[in-house]
């Protein structure tokens, strides 16, 4: 278990994702990147994980960024390694599961885009955000450059890249890249509550949901309106719906099946 570069537990309707290079600060290699692709394409088909947690192993780092030597190797092949990352990032972004990053230490270049693939990030205090790859000449390319402007604004994410300076994770809060900062101590617990919690709600209405913000954040208001109204009808006349009223009213927990 502990030669694997990636592992993967279920716990109920949780499921865990823990890059496990602690010595290379956990940066993405292709194993890894390709490892989360099988993972993802997996869950896809698991009606029982309605929430996943991704962190890495140690606290010293989430993911330290992109695994340099293998992009030196790359040479002339580099931007089809960095397409299949992309790919795989946006993969899990596009996930039907609710998606939560553990941030443990360092989250760098391709750890940050990461992080930001995922809907929900929670920090501990000793984390660092940044995107040092303009310090080696080279730029984000799993993502960054158009999730971070969303995430932050347009003047936040270019002081980030041109700069290459890292946030700590009180200033990652104060900027909106997160949604919780707790001690390095508590991480997990904090996490661990958080994925329970969301995962006793509906299935169905969380999915929705989450094609309705994804979506609708890249339209114009009217249009994104209309999109939030057909998940609403899929939701409202659904199997969970009914079951989720119905318990209401009668004062038990409800049973949803996902449909």
């Amino acid at each position: 278990m502990d030669g694997e570069e990636i592992l993967f537990k279920k716990e109920g309707r949780v499921a865990y994702v823990i890059i496990n290079r602690e010595k290379s600060l956990n940066a993405l290699n292709h194993r890894v990147i390709t490892r989360f692709e099988e993972i993802f394409s997996e869950l896809e088909h698991d009606d029982e994980v309605i929430v996943v947690v991704i962190t890495g192993a140690g606290k010293k780092a989430f993911v330290a960024g992109a695994d340099v030597k293998e992009i030196e190797e790359a040479r002339d092949k580099r931007t089809e390694l960095i397409t299949k990352g992309q790919a795989i990032l946006s993969k899990i972004r596009e996930s039907s599961k609710v998606v939560i990053a553990a941030v443990n230490g360092f989250a760098l270049g391709g750890g940050c885009e990461l992080a930001l693939a995922c809907d929900i990030r929670i920090a501990s205090e000793n984390a660092k955000f940044g995107f040092p790859e303009a310090k080696l000449g080279l730029m984000a390319g799993y993502g960054g450059t158009q999730l971070l402007p969303r995430l932050l604004g347009v003047g936040r994410a270019k002081y980030l890249m041109f700069t290459g300076d890292m946030l700590t994770a009180a200033e990652a809060y104060q900027f909106g890249l997160v949604e919780k900062v707790c001690s390095s101590e508590t991480l997990m617990e904090e996490v661990n509550t958080l994925a329970r919690k969301i995962s006793t709600n509906g299935p169905f209405a969380l999915k929705a949901c989450k094609r309705a913000i994804n979506g609708g954040v890249e339209l114009h208001l009217n249009e994104a309106l209309r999109l939030e109204l057909e998940e609403y009808d899929k939701v409202a006349n659904s199997m969970d719906a009914e079951e989720g009223v119905t318990a209401f009213l009668e004062k038990r927990t409800p049973t949803f099946k996902g449909k």
